[in-house]
């Protein structure tokens, strides 16, 4: 059964979504929710909007942080909710609604002094979305003064069973990197194109053999996803030969070294086909979230809480192709995320019709409550 105040704020969340590095109102309106049950201490102004609830028990123990995201995506909903977006043009559409719900919903239980002893940190991150929120809460000296031993988080996924807990025994979600391909030739009029350098020939050529890279497999270590996602070349102006274009990419592997090595590979192949069109090139990374690790003592902690609320588990042998910047974390914590299904029939996250399910959230605080009694020990 789903609390009537959880309810409420995932539904006002939802109502009045915010972009990434925009979540500062997001961040008031779960404040506000958090201080009605009774904190140790909230940390606000973490790498941007974040904040963070601390309960602390009397005595020492261990320091567990439950992560949850702030942000929505610039998606115009196409719902007919009575809780629709208030903003044209943003919308919930990956769940973080529903996630920042089932994090709250912490706060009243342990409000109540379930353990004697350790810290829980309820964790809201900014600018999950363009990768760059848990860097920022990594870095910040706010955070790292917490001393946390463990973070843990989960994802709700469309088209799994609703309640179905996903494990992982290697890692979450894959690293992804994205790049554009810069390419300059020389203008001419376009009726003497040899009087110039048309970058056509040299995009054409770097989008074949760009492709020879993948590795569709998601069993094989050397997987790797190049994915084109915008072109550009010239202007519709036809009496010009233009001399500049670009290629946009997506990148995807299952590791850092995995990455290091595609992107190694792919410079030397762009730069080459550049020489033989007689093309400048210059090459723009953007956003980039590492791969999500689980930590296997972390991941004992999920499989037992799933089983402990006798919730059917799934285990996946590889992780989402989809990128998480929970990696950020991954890199210097024991950290471990996991999925909870959404519903066969729920639409695909970052769809327009998509909704967060309410019924799922009683499922990621029966989870995440058995994991601060296994970390913790119950009274």
């Amino acid at each position: 059964m789903i609390e009537k105040e959880i309810l409420e704020l995932r539904h006002k969340l939802h109502t009045n979504p915010e972009l990434s590095n925009e979540e500062y109102k997001t961040a008031e309106i779960i404040k506000k929710f958090i201080a009605q049950h009774h904190p140790t201490e909230i940390i606000e102004g973490i790498g941007g909007a974040g904040l963070a609830a601390i309960y602390k028990f009397p005595k020492q123990g261990k320091t567990i942080t439950f992560r949850c995201e702030l942000d929505a995506l610039p998606i115009d909903e196409t719902n007919k909710l009575e809780y629709k977006s208030q903003k044209k043009g943003i919308s919930h559409k990956c769940g973080h609604d529903g996630h920042m719900a089932i994090v709250a919903s912490i706060a009243h239980w342990l409000a109540q002094k379930p353990v004697d002893s350790g810290t829980v940190i309820l964790l809201f991150q900014p600018a999950e979305e363009t990768g760059e929120g848990a860097k920022r809460i990594i870095e910040d000296q706010k955070f790292k003064s917490l001393h946390t031993n463990y973070i843990f988080a989960l994802h709700n996924i469309p088209k799994e069973p609703r309640h179905r807990i996903i494990l992982m025994n290697s890692g979450f979600s894959a690293e992804v990197q994205s790049l554009i391909i810069k390419v300059k030739g020389k203008e001419s009029h376009a009726s003497e194109p040899e009087n110039g350098i048309n970058p056509a020939m040299g995009l054409s050529d770097m989008i074949q053999k760009i492709a020879q890279l993948n590795v569709s497999d998601p069993s094989n270590a050397n997987f790797a996803i190049l994915t084109p996602v915008h072109i550009n070349m010239g202007q519709k102006s036809y009496g010009i030969s233009p001399a500049n274009g670009e290629l946009h990419y997506t990148l995807r592997t299952w590791s850092t070294l995995k990455m290091d090595r595609l992107k190694s590979n792919l410079i030397l192949l762009l730069e080459t086909i550049a020489k033989k069109h007689n093309l400048i090139l210059e090459l723009e990374w953007l956003e980039y979230f590492p791969a999500s690790m689980v930590d296997k003592e972390s991941n004992a902690f999920v499989r037992k809480a799933a089983e402990a609320n006798n919730f059917t588990l799934t285990e996946r042998k590889t992780p989402f192709k989809f990128g998480e910047d929970f990696g950020w974390f991954s890199k210097t914590y024991k950290t471990a995320m996991f999925g909870v299904g959404a519903g066969v029939s729920t639409p695909a996250l970052h769809n327009a019709d998509y909704d967060f399910p309410d019924d799922i959230i009683p499922t990621g605080f029966s989870m995440f409550k058995s994991i601060v009694l296994n970390v913790l020990k119950e009274k």
